[in-house]
């Protein structure tokens, strides 16, 4: 019922968004005389800041074309390396360059599409050989596909690294988890550890993560440990409707992550749109831009298998079994002590409200056989936990590091 409802109601305002939109156009049009009456230009920012908000999304494109290696412009093109069920490796390439470091992206499975790591992408295409999961959309997946969890989740990362090994006929891919990743790239390259995979990463640098949140609990870890794991599975998993390819499956919907993490920081997003409106009646058209194309992208949302949201809820947040010394992946035990040649980098932001200062620094503590030169730590001053992936302070003070990390260790 809840997924119907939502629905109906996403069907209703998408009706709105489009005659919002149009009215919009209407007011704007220099043909149209109505335009240069007083109150004109303020109804028709209202609308379209009203038909922007409403607007029905699907899956952005990432849209990178080129970049610039050496002061020359470089093509740049998909390709997909392996298609599965449940997500696909990306790989971005540069036309007529060889080499550079290999550098897997993980992108979080956690309501939003691989493309919400644009900016990261596009900063490290100079630097390095890049490819990226690209996860599906769970209502997109037939439940002929079968289940996909946390541990699906740690065998696609495996089978990824093995096939970006196999590609180039060795193993020293480097690895880098953005927030919610953080926990299975962990237990991936610690089992691959266990067993000498040649194909385990030289690095994995972990941004935002969530290894161990008894570190500085935020919000989000506040609201996973407060109510039990039942409530999760009785409140928050809906079943997809008919209209969609997996339909019947049960997932965990986007829309309602989006909701929640908007819930959060409901000011800051009423003031936003504010802005939004204050600029484009003031015909300031870039600043409002650069506002549009944000929320573009933060409500492009996607559903989670249910099985898999309700793992991670277990695992990573009631019981915290990574740090505890008692994660299992398929039975078998997870051991941070078999990392013995794997740079390790944790990378925080000092203003993250959703994992916060201590809880990716964790990763560092439970390689106990790991050596001290193997591992740094970087705390991002003034950053949120969007600013350590996106943004200037990534651009211009976090890169860097990852760049010179991944260099001294490969």
């Amino acid at each position: 019922m809840l997924y119907d409802a939502y629905e109906f109601q996403r069907s209703m305002m998408a009706g709105a968004s489009k005659m919002a939109s149009f009215g919009a156009d209407m007011l704007n049009n220099p043909a149209n005389p109505f335009a240069y009456l007083g109150g004109g230009t303020v109804v028709a920012s209202a609308l379209e800041v009203f038909a922007h908000a409403n607007a029905t999304r699907g899956k952005p494109a990432f849209g990178l074309d080129t970049t610039t290696i050496d002061g020359r412009e470089v093509a740049v093109r998909e390709e997909i390396v392996l298609r599965k069920d449940f997500g696909q490796l990306k790989r971005f390439v540069r036309e007529g360059v060889e080499g550079g470091p290999k550098l897997l992206i993980v992108a979080p499975m956690s309501g939003h599409y691989a493309t919400l790591l644009r900016g990261t992408v596009e900063r490290m295409l100079p630097f390095a050989d890049v490819y990226i999961t690209d996860w599906r959309d769970a209502r997109s997946v037939p439940l002929s596909a079968g289940r996909f969890d946390l541990d699906d989740y740690i065998d696609y990362l495996i089978e990824y690294l093995e096939t970006i090994g196999a590609n180039e006929g060795q193993g020293g891919t480097h690895m880098l988890a953005v927030c919610q990743p953080s926990v299975p790239c962990y237990a991936a390259v610690a089992l691959m550890s266990a067993d000498k995979n040649p194909c385990r990463p030289k690095t994995l640098t972990m941004m935002g993560g969530p290894v161990d949140t008894r570190e500085a609990p935020t919000a989000v870890n506040t609201l996973a440990t407060e109510r039990p794991h039942a409530w999760f599975e009785q409140n928050v998993i809906a079943t997809v409707p008919g209209n969609y390819p997996g339909a019947g499956r049960k997932v965990y919907p986007g829309f309602l992550q989006l909701a929640g993490f908007m819930s959060m920081n409901l000011g800051n997003h009423m003031v936003s749109h504010w802005e939004m409106y204050k600029h484009l009646v003031q015909g300031d058209g870039e600043s409002a831009s650069q506002s549009q194309n944000f929320y573009e992208e933060y409500r492009s949302v996607c559903d989670m298998t249910a099985e898999f949201y309700l793992q991670t809820i277990d695992v990573v947040f009631q019981n915290h079994a990574l740090p505890r010394g008692i994660m299992t992946h398929r039975g078998r035990p997870v051991d941070p002590a078999a990392i013995t040649d794997i740079g390790l980098l944790a990378v925080e932001g000092e203003r993250d409200d959703i994992s916060g200062l201590g809880q990716t620094k964790a990763a560092l503590t439970l390689a106990t056989a790991l050596p001290d030169e193997k591992k740094r730590y970087l705390m991002a001053e003034g950053a949120g936990h969007y600013g350590i992936f996106n943004g200037s302070r990534w651009r211009d003070k976090i890169a860097p590091v990852v760049e010179e990390f991944i260099t001294a260790n490969g």
